[in-house]
């Protein structure tokens, strides 16, 4: 929970704005190097998770790599300050452009997950007299058990090769004269919160796979087993921090490595998550016959996800909060001003008596949010505003005014 200081702060901001709180963004990136280095694994930021260049900055300053899925999350990874080699490129539809720009750039590995994309990856690295890294994404088709649009490693899936391509694959990896293997990758999902078990059966998965291409004359020196850890959208305030720790700890406990293996995880939504909030305000307050809306000026535009995918979203009446009047509670779908029916925020949400103007905040967006916003309908995309220059935003950004509170 904010305290009164910085809510009077955030109240002379236009909304809607992106709220960064730096000290458990930091804190949070604190913890998981801590701990990734007691286990000896190796960290790559999902890019895809948060763009903002002094999140990205940060991140990189503490040696972690940068895992990306397209050709610009590279070079805008790079201009951050990941260091190349520390670079690696996933997704399945890498255009010609981007795989030679990142031949050139010298990236650390690209994610294959495809067999076509590995003779294209090969023969492009051929003409230009180059040779890539390549590690393959493998599907182990295991159930992350989280929602359908983010598992992502089933057997049947646009993700990733399976295991009916298995000899294939290594055939052409053999022949690949200007690619070279490093290892494999797997990503089976995303928001997992049942951390221990998907996990362990991830990992006893991966033996099995990476016992399977060694047997036939593979070594894999790289075993990237993804993100997917999730986060507390329900109590955000009880866990701020994600399970780092239980989640390094069952990656050790379950993986079989020999000392000259690496194990590489890819963490995006653990580690920037709860330090956004997307700051709204009541615009309208409107009475039905069975319903209340409290109408905001944050929509679907500045995050889509509760749209997209029935998303919850902790949803707090910060001017209420420090009010000593209206005390009652009441019910409200709270919704936003795109003119779309899915434009909803959560419908029966208990808050105080809320009035026009009220300062509302809906947590957990630093993941997922600022860096999904479109401008459909026209609409202004959301700015950043950093918990530790608040005097400068008030002033970078024109005050809201409202001609009645009432």
């Amino acid at each position: 929970m904010l305290d009164i200081n910085t809510i009077e702060k955030l109240d002379k901001i236009a909304t809607p704005f992106y709220y960064y709180d730096m000290d458990l963004f930091r804190r949070t990136v604190d913890t998981a190097s801590e701990l990734a280095q007691q286990h000896n694994i190796m960290v790559h930021y999902a890019v895809k998770a948060n763009v903002e260049r002094r999140l990205l900055e940060y991140i990189s300053s503490k040696g972690f790599g940068a895992d990306c899925v397209s050709g610009n999350e590279v070079l805008h990874a790079h201009e951050c300050g990941f260091p190349a080699g520390k670079i690696v490129y996933a997704g399945v539809g890498k255009s010609d452009k981007e795989i030679y720009n990142a031949l050139k750039l010298g990236i650390e590995a690209f994610n294959c997950e495809s067999l076509q994309e590995i003779y294209v990856i090969n023969e492009m690295a051929h003409v230009h007299g180059l040779k890539a890294n390549v590690s393959v994404r493998i599907n182990p088709d295991i159930d992350a058990h989280t929602h359908k649009y983010v598992t992502t490693g089933l057997y049947e899936n646009k993700f990733g090769i399976s295991q009916h391509e298995f000899d294939k694959l290594i055939d052409i990896l053999k022949k690949s004269e200007h690619i070279n293997f490093i290892g494999l990758h797997f990503h089976i999902g995303s928001q997992i919160t049942r951390v221990d078990e998907v996990f362990a059966l991830e990992c006893r998965r991966v033996n099995e796979i990476v016992a399977y291409f060694e047997r036939n004359g593979l070594t894999v020196s790289n075993i990237n087993l993804g993100g997917g850890l999730g986060v507390d959208y329900d109590d955000p305030d009880e866990n701020p921090i994600a399970d780092f720790g239980t989640w390094f700890r069952t990656i050790s406990e379950n993986i079989v490595r020999r000392d000259d293996q690496k194990v590489h995880v890819e963490p995006g939504r653990s580690l920037v998550a709860q330090c956004g909030t997307l700051m709204s305000r009541v615009l309208f307050v409107k009475s039905g016959e069975t319903k209340n809306f409290l109408i905001m000026d944050a929509g679907m535009n500045d995050l889509i996800r509760p749209a997209l995918y029935g998303a919850y979203h902790k949803i707090e009446n910060l001017s209420a909060s420090q009010r000593t009047f209206y005390p009652t509670h009441q019910a409200y779908d709270i919704v936003g001003p795109v003119c779309e029916s899915s434009d909803v925020w959560g419908a029966g949400r208990l808050l105080p008596l809320s009035v026009r103007g009220d300062l509302m905040a809906i947590r957990s967006t630093g993941a997922y949010g600022q860096v999904m916003a479109s401008r459909y309908n026209m609409k202004d995309l959301a700015p950043s505003v950093f918990s530790d220059s608040l005097e400068d935003a008030a002033e970078a950004v024109d005050y809201f005014t409202l001609s009645s509170r009432a």
